[in-house]
């Protein structure tokens, strides 16, 4: 992409209305826009990079199985008040509808639409185990959004739920999703931060996961085992101050993000709705069910939260909106070098606009591309090449350059 046709800007001005990093440098790059409190519209540059999440987390779900639906973001409320969520869940935007005064639910989740969807297509033991997900747009009515993405009124969340005949099968399949997802976030960069973290199971069993990202942005406390490398949020710490895996007590505080949960919701959901299936003997048994859990647009809020410095965000490569900044410097043309690139398969975004080169490498930094590409009558033949989070350049000839950059795509 040309930089001259992005219709973005780049804002030099921080917001004054928002306090969290990950939104001032989201907003001052151009990667999105704030339309009110909780929400936001994601310009091209960020939707690049949320397209990649989505890509990543896609993968990983039909490696286990997953089969991709689209369930609807309109609910009813009576389906809330079978499971008696209706009432309990503080978050649940309900309003009525202007015209029949049917009331309808904005979903902030959808168990409550799955497991009466999954009754028209299971009835025996031979049905079972699947599961299915879903990309989708989800609403929460929190009493105060903040922290830019990370916590906001309409989000983008994958959502995984998986049906099966018994504990055993679902034990078998909640361990898969756990690898996914160290799979995925390792993929989009944040895996050394990222910790397996033993939480509540509430009425659903003894625990439930969540996956905890290290930082000072998070609102969760967590207390990493040093031997086990996996954490036990704050909740069950006062239950049992110990590491629930090997028993030790010596556990380091930490703050951190919710980037990830599973859940063993077993019979929570099937029994309200009555999703059985007949055994091999023909006895009528509920279907016993798990759901999981991420945030895509959290998760794009926390790779920049972990991944900055004073000028801007370091995208990892995986996710980044292109792999090379390219740019052209007093009257050379990088031109060749753009159709060269972009021939083999390299995301370029081409600063060919008429601005001083101080602009240029500012807005670089701001945007983080993981490479940095220069084209200047001061380089002659050869370009310059850095890294975003590296501090010096190094001069390189054309193909050199080309080389460098393929080794960003991988």
């Amino acid at each position: 992409m040309r930089q001259s046709e992005l219709f973005t800007k780049a804002r030099r001005e921080v917001p004054k209305d928002e306090e969290a990093t990950n939104a001032k440098l989201l907003i001052r790059a151009g990667f999105i826009d704030k339309t009110m409190a909780g929400v936001y519209s994601f310009l091209p540059l960020g939707l690049r990079v949320l397209k990649n999440i989505e890509g990543i987390i896609r993968s990983e779900m039909l490696k286990i199985g997953g089969q991709e639906v689209l369930l609807p973001a309109l609910q009813p409320p009576s389906s809330w008040k079978l499971t008696g969520r209706s009432e309990s869940y503080d978050t649940l935007f309900l309003f009525e509808s202007h015209y029949s005064k049917n009331e309808y639910v904005l979903g902030p989740t959808h168990e409550e639409v799955i497991s009466p969807l999954m009754k028209r297509f299971v009835s025996s033991y031979k049905d079972l185990p699947f599961s299915a997900f879903q990309i989708q747009v989800k609403f929460r009515d929190e009493k105060r959004a903040k922290s830019g993405l990370l916590r906001g009124r309409e989000f983008i969340m994958k959502d995984l739920y998986s049906f099966h005949a018994d504990d055993e099968d679902l034990d078998r399949y909640y361990e898969k999703v756990k690898a996914a997802y160290k799979n995925i976030f390792d993929a989009a960069g944040i895996g050394a931060s990222t910790y397996l973290t033993f939480a509540s199971g509430g009425t659903f069993s003894k625990y439930s996961h969540e996956f905890q990202t290290v930082s000072d942005a998070g609102e969760d406390t967590i207390y990493l085992c040093g031997k086990c490398k996996i954490a036990v949020n704050k909740e069950i710490i006062e239950e049992q101050n110990s590491c629930p895996q090997c028993g030790t007590k010596d556990l380091k505080e930490k703050t951190a993000i919710e980037v990830g949960n599973i859940f063993k919701l077993k019979t929570k959901y099937s029994k309200p709705f009555e999703l059985t299936y007949r055994d091999e003997k023909g006895n009528t048994k509920d279907v016993v069910m798990g759901c999981y859990g991420i945030g895509l647009t959290r998760l794009m809020a926390t790779i920049a939260e972990v991944y900055h410095d004073e000028r801007g965000i370091i995208w990892p490569s995986s996710v980044a909106p292109f792999h090379v900044h390219l740019i052209e410097l007093n009257g050379a043309s990088a031109a060749s070098l753009y159709r060269d690139l972009q021939g083999k398969g390299i995301s370029v975004l081409y600063d060919d606009r008429k601005v001083s080169a101080g602009e240029k490498f500012a807005e670089a930094d701001l945007i983080g591309a993981p490479l940095r590409l220069v084209v200047s009558p001061q380089t002659g033949v050869k370009v310059e090449a850095k890294g975003r989070n590296e501090e010096k350049p190094q001069l390189l000839s054309a193909a050199g350059a080309r080389t460098l950059a393929q080794s960003f795509t991988k």
